[in-house]
């Protein structure tokens, strides 16, 4: 279908020829038929003003955003793209509602080729400033924030651009080489050369990443960046990204067990997953470089050089039970030989389940002793279909954590229970409510407001609590959505204290995964993927909804975290905060006002007096003024101070990195630092606010 030119009498003479020339180009460029990307977008348009809690119509205002997100989406830095690319693009900012209500998507496959064609254009550009002798010394500057910057004027302007772009990319890679020379004396000229060698290397990989993006991938960008102009977690999952999506929700993968990376067009091993076939087998190793795949048993062995990683990994993937044949090139001898493996269903678990474990307090805090059962919740998961088909003992969070209390009681129960949810990004809601369910009896968790504006409540229905002592949850900027019901209920019941960043993410809506087509199923049978849709928003039983205000903490902690720009408010299309009625429910009145002030206090007074802390809260300020700059110098004498007040800083960044995200995966579930020591000193505290010990209670 060719695409037809605007005719508003709002258009100026110039702009109505701009729109003429473009849509003639437009049309020209996109001749081949794509039957089934109309019939997928049509169905996307259509379940989208059905089902989403806005029911907003696709309208000119939506084309707006779509034209602006889609540029946004494939040139974020503004370095690509020329103005003469937006005057092109503008000419259609109110006519692609229109066109993919009717199935039309040539805009996307026609924006991708400009922008293929310029990067193409930019890199055999940039290849020749790779190699310019580039003066370090001079003063000169770089406009770091995208926002500030206008799109390049013409060609001339963005070559300049990417001059600095270059000549800041080979002064960091020098001096990063120089840091790691041995003799303290490294070689300019070879230091420079590796500078320039990665650079190219850098470029060729993203060229060849790019140009083997297929269509159903930019298809996806294009009808994603669609429903992004509601809100940020509606998007389009093509039937690749819907398998992906699916293994993460069921922690269920089944095929060889091995992480792998492309390098220079070669598949490389970059991991072997504990309980894998490749584990079993033994004889694949990290470094392996792997040439050619056999499918099935009886297939012959298929060159992979160069070939996408995705596919890649989709031929190599399985059901288990099933014979894939690997060529591989041995990384330690170069050796080329063939490993015939079976695959087997992968139990990802191990770094993504609950995990739990008690802490004798003596050693780490001073001799104040406590036992505290410390859990670590990384997501809310739930194998859908495994509970589907009926499966007695399917994988879920709440049945984890219940397993986890049970091993606590049988080691003698704990004084005080920690529930770390930082990085929690969610996951099922019926998680959340029965997580919930097992520190609260009955009553209201979460509310639920649909699309027709009806509100309901969920309640949980099992009487009894699994855990009824001391309870501490810890969060961060990046704890969301059922992450903040169940800090929600336990904040709103005041059955426990919240420690940590702020405010956790603000994500209060609820998405569904719908198959595409399920409005059009008298058509066929296609797989044409899924559109995770935000179909509900909810609410705490307080009535306040977690959208965009998250839910805070009585005690805050210094974290890096907490001064990013991460959080709901920071992302465009955000749905905003509103109010409902609060439901009928109960306080536990396991804290109060006075005790909370009480426990933030003293731990306020620990933290100032903490030369750790301090270390951190200097690292904050500083990342703080770098966060804001919206510039960076050029000049190597200047960047090298930097770098040098960087390295007197490792230590506080790494420990806060630590802090947030080494009690996940494997090693220790709450390691031994500063933050998560103060965590304990306060969960020590509030037992003792509480008048005592408790221990795990069936």
């Amino acid at each position: 279908m060719a695409l037809r030119a605007p005719s508003r009498a709002a258009c100026t003479l110039i702009l109505g020829t701009v729109v003429l020339v473009a849509t003639t180009i437009f049309a020209q460029q996109n001749a081949r038929p794509r039957s089934n990307d109309e019939v997928t977008t049509k169905q996307v348009c259509a379940m989208i003003s059905k089902y989403h809690i806005s029911h907003a119509k696709i309208d000119d205002d939506v084309s707006r955003k779509l034209l602006k997100r889609f540029i946004k989406v494939l040139d974020p830095q503004k370095l690509y793209f020329i103005q003469a690319d937006i005057d092109f693009f503008e000419g259609f900012r109110d006519q692609l509602d229109d066109y993919v209500k009717v199935g039309n998507v040539d805009f996307a496959y026609t924006a991708y080729d400009r922008y293929l064609t310029n990067v193409k254009e930019q890199i055999a550009s940039a290849v020749k400033q790779i190699d310019v002798d580039h003066d370090f010394g001079i003063e000169e500057s770089m406009v770091i924030d995208a926002d500030e910057l206008e799109w390049a004027a013409d060609k001339k302007a963005l070559a300049e651009r990417w001059r600095k772009r270059i000549k800041w990319d080979l002064l960091n890679i020098k001096l990063q080489e120089e840091s790691k020379a041995k003799d303290g004396k490294p070689d300019a000229a070879e230091i420079m050369k590796i500078a320039r060698e990665r650079l190219h290397k850098r470029n060729k990989n993203l060229l060849r990443m790019l140009t083997d993006v297929e269509d159903i991938e930019k298809l996806e960008l294009y009808l994603s960046s669609l429903t992004h102009c509601f809100d940020p977690h509606s998007s389009y999952m093509s039937p690749d990204t819907l398998k992906e999506f699916q293994i993460v929700m069921s922690l269920r993968l089944e095929g060889i067990g091995a992480a792998l990376r492309s390098e220079d067009g070669y598949t490389t091993v970059a991991q072997i997953i504990e309980g894998g076939a490749a584990d079993a087998d033994g004889r694949l190793k990290v470094g392996d470089t792997i040439l050619g795949v056999g499918s099935t048993k009886d297939s012959e062995i298929e060159d992979i050089v160069e070939m996408k990683l995705s596919k890649v990994v989709k031929r190599i993937r399985g059901k288990r039970g099933t014979l894939v044949k690997l060529q591989v090139k041995k990384g330690d001898t170069n050796e080329i030989v063939q490993y015939d493996l079976v695959r087997r269903t992968i139990d990802l678990s191990q770094s993504s389940a609950v995990r739990g474990e008690i802490i004798e307090t003596g050693e780490r805090l001073d001799g104040r002793k406590a036992r505290i059962g410390v859990i670590n919740i990384p997501s809310f998961y739930r194998d859908f279909e495994a509970a589907k088909n009926g499966v007695r003992d399917f994988k879920s969070t709440a049945r984890d954590l219940q397993k986890v209390l049970t091993d606590f009681e049988q080691q003698g129960g704990v004084d005080g229970l920690v529930i770390d949810l930082r990085m929690n990004g969610g996951g099922a809601l019926a998680e959340a409510i029965e997580v919930s369910g097992l520190f609260v009896d009955e009553g209201p968790v979460v509310q639920v407001k649909a699309p027709g504006g009806d509100v309901k409540s969920h309640d949980d229905e099992d009487s009894g609590v699994r855990y009824d002592g001391p309870l501490v949850v810890v969060c961060n900027r990046l704890s969301a959505s059922a992450t903040e019901i169940f800090a929600g209920v336990i904040k709103d019941y005041r059955r426990g204290v919240i420690v940590g960043d702020t405010t956790t993410h603000g994500k209060g809506t609820v998405q569904n995964v719908m198959p595409v087509g399920q409005l059009f199923q008298f058509l066929n049978n296609a797989d044409r993927g899924a559109l995770k849709l935000t179909i509900q928003q909810f609410y705490r039983v307080n009535g306040d909804s977690t959208q965009n205000r998250g839910v805070t903490s009585d005690i805050v902690l210094p974290s890096v975290i907490d001064h990013m720009d991460l959080g709901e408010s920071f992302l465009d299309n955000a749905l905003a905060f509103d109010r409902v009625e609060a439901a009928a429910y109960q306080s536990l009145d396991f804290v109060n006002r006075q005790m909370l002030a009480t426990l933030a206090a003293s731990s306020k007074k620990r933290v100032k007096g903490d030369d750790d802390f301090q270390e951190l809260q200097k690292g904050i300020d500083r990342y703080v003024t770098r966060k804001n700059r919206k510039e960076v110098s050029l000049n190597e004498s200047v960047i090298r101070q930097e770098r040098e007040e960087d390295k007197q800083n490792k230590k506080e960044n790494e420990d806060d990195e630590k802090n947030q995200v080494d009690s996940r995966g494997k090693g220790p579930v709450f390691p031994d630092n500063f933050y998560n020591n103060e965590v304990l000193q306060i969960t020590v505290d509030y037992i003792q606010q509480i008048g005592g010990a408790k221990t795990v209670q069936k």
